[in-house]
């Protein structure tokens, strides 16, 4: 699942670099020149993070940081400030005000790369590329993949064949074990802000997910919270 990145920065060369940087590592890169032209496109579609320079016209970076928090919609959305402002006072003041990580300018792209990485596994590790192997199921978001890993060794993993929205809904499940999420929840993280279809959207596909996972065993790992929602859980104590 690539992460879509939204790079707020007024000067043309800088934007453009880390635009390039950051497709060619795989991610959607999404950009604005002003703090007023990325709370309207963050109106249109939630980006999975937000770079954001400090000194912007008009609205400041920190404005702007400070306002994306102070909305429920926009208050988890991971953000990094990217600024040539080095001194410590500004860094906390930064990271006070929500920002997740501060990187000062002039900065490699590597460490640009590194720091979006460690912030993405931290705070929605749904879009991480990284292996998750838990209660018996390996996912694979690189190859799409969900194999059965608790077999004999000298047996060929077995794969479960998922369509697209039980993978995605998998991933996210399995990205935050023991967590309940309410349909709404799922609804937003794994269809997407702004996609409008019905709560009971999720109980079909959860449907669909324990019916795959019920061929090698492993639907009990899919869990039914009465009255809140669903979670992926290796504990054998369900409430259906």
């Amino acid at each position: 699942m690539s992460a879509t990145v939204l790079i707020v920065e007024d000067e043309p060369a800088i934007q453009e670099l880390i635009s390039y940087n950051l497709r060619n590592t795989g991610y959607v890169a999404l950009s604005a020149d002003t703090a007023e032209q990325a709370i309207a496109m963050v109106n249109e579609i939630l980006p999975d993070l937000v770079l954001v320079d400090w000194m912007l016209p008009n609205m400041s970076g920190i404005d702007f940081v400070r306002l994306l928090r102070a909305r429920p919609r926009t208050q988890p959305i991971p953000i990094i400030m990217l600024t040539a402002r080095a001194d410590e006072a500004d860094k906390i003041s930064g990271l006070e005000m929500g920002a997740d990580d501060y990187i000062t300018k002039p900065f490699s792209p590597r460490e640009l790369n590194a720091r979006i990485k460690a912030v993405l596994r931290r705070r929605i590790p749904e879009v991480s590329d990284e292996v998750i192997e838990i209660g018996g199921l390996r996912l694979d978001p690189t190859t799409h993949r969900v194999t059965v890993s608790d077999i004999q060794e000298e047996a060929r993993p077995q794969e479960i064949m998922l369509g697209p929205t039980e993978f995605r809904l998998l991933h996210y499940l399995m990205a935050h074990i023991e967590r309940v999420h309410s349909r709404a929840q799922l609804l937003d993280r794994v269809w997407g802000d702004h996609v409008f279809v019905e709560d009971r959207t999720v109980d079909v596909h959860i449907r669909r997910l324990r019916k795959a996972l019920e061929i090698v065993e492993k639907d009990n790992l899919i869990q039914t919270v009465r009255g809140t929602g669903y979670r992926f859980s290796v504990r054998s104590e369900v409430s259906y």
